[in-house]
């Protein structure tokens, strides 16, 4: 294939460790796919990203090549002149067989939005590890543009012609709690499961992935504290099943205001016992809580409508926030960031229904 030319980087991460990562196939033969019956079991893959020695390891690529022709072909418009070589070289700061730092932590599972494949929330991901974290980041197949399989296949979005369906919060559910069982269970598919303290796992998503963490943890016990990043609630989880449990609501506010248009956050918000922070970003967009606005506008992409937060802004906010969050009911370390308007972050507006 032709050789790129785009030089492409994601934000270096924050933290004191440095970040390995490594790619985990995992097939659940007690449910069948959900969205393609005829492939039999349900198969995800999932980067596993943990707080590593420095001077480690070899720089880990973006994606594999077909998680890349996928991503170029369904979400970079064309004559960008952006190869999926260059997708894969993305320079993201993890590195595979890097060594792993000494210790246990918290364990967070991180779930993309509809359409976005997995690799779109490594900014993120890379900053908690860097922070010591355990970060299991879920592709979820057949929903994205592509995630590749253990058999080497990276089969495409089955359900983005007809849009996410209501079951699809469910289906994530699921697939995370499968997840924790093979990372946390007697036998672990991890070789480094040693690092995850199964009794401290949080869990993030954008957009469809954070209706979903809501979901999740109605479902799951285990984890003891979810955020959502953007995405709307429907319909409303019973507010009784989280149990005090904590939920950070981050979005945009264009939409996640209180007492704005969109009312899925304050129903579901107004039910909830646990702390709750609500935290709206003016200027930010939908995708300014992952790696897509960074990424477009290193190939030189028009800012979209409304975002006046830059996207590397948008990216440490959005490590900042979610950071301290987990730092706070997952570690246990009070976090003044978290206890109102800040004038470092003057975009960060506290909202109290």
């Amino acid at each position: 294939m032709q050789q790129g030319s785009v030089q492409l980087e994601l934000p270096r991460p924050t933290g004191p460790y440095a970040v390995g990562v490594g790619t985990l196939h995992l097939t659940d033969w007690d449910r069948t796919d959900p969205w393609v019956p005829s492939a039999g079991p349900r198969q995800l893959s999932v980067s596993m990203f943990y707080p590593a020695r420095h001077d480690t390891g070899e720089p880990a690529p973006y994606m594999t090549l077909g998680e890349a022709q996928g991503f170029v072909a369904t979400r970079i418009p064309p004559g960008t002149g952006v190869q999926p070589q260059d997708v894969m070289a993305i320079k993201t700061y993890a590195y595979t067989d890097a060594k792993a730092a000494s210790g246990k932590f918290p364990l967070v599972v991180l779930s993309p939005g509809f359409e976005n494949p997995r690799a779109t929330l490594t900014s993120l991901a890379t900053d908690l590890a860097s922070h010591g974290y355990v970060v299991a980041l879920v592709g979820h197949t057949y929903e994205d543009s592509g995630e590749t399989l253990a058999d080497g296949s990276t089969p495409g979005c089955t359900l983005c012609a007809g849009g996410a369906p209501d079951t699809l919060p469910d289906s994530r559910a699921k697939d995370v709690s499968f997840v924790l069982d093979r990372l946390t269970g007697h036998h672990p598919a991890w070789r480094l499961a040693h690092l995850s303290d199964r009794d401290r796992i949080g869990m993030a998503g954008h957009s469809a992935g954070g209706e979903s963490a809501l979901t999740a943890m109605a479902e799951d016990q285990r984890i003891l504290a979810g955020v959502n990043m953007d995405g709307q609630f429907d319909p409303p989880v019973p507010a009784d099943k989280l149990q005090g449990r904590a939920f950070l609501l981050l979005g945009k506010q264009s939409d996640h205001s209180a007492g704005g248009g969109e009312t899925s956050w304050g129903k579901t918000w107004a039910g909830w016992d646990g702390y709750k922070p609500w935290l709206a970003v003016a200027g930010a967009s939908h995708a300014s809580f992952t790696d897509v606005p960074i990424l477009g506008a290193e190939i030189g992409l028009p800012v979209p409508p409304g975002m006046t937060t830059s996207p590397a802004r948008g990216a440490q906010l959005t490590r900042e926030y979610v950071g301290a969050f987990f730092d706070q009911t997952l570690k246990g370390i009070h976090q003044p960031l978290l206890d109102g308007p800040s004038s470092a972050n003057p975009e960060v507006l506290f909202q109290h229904p």
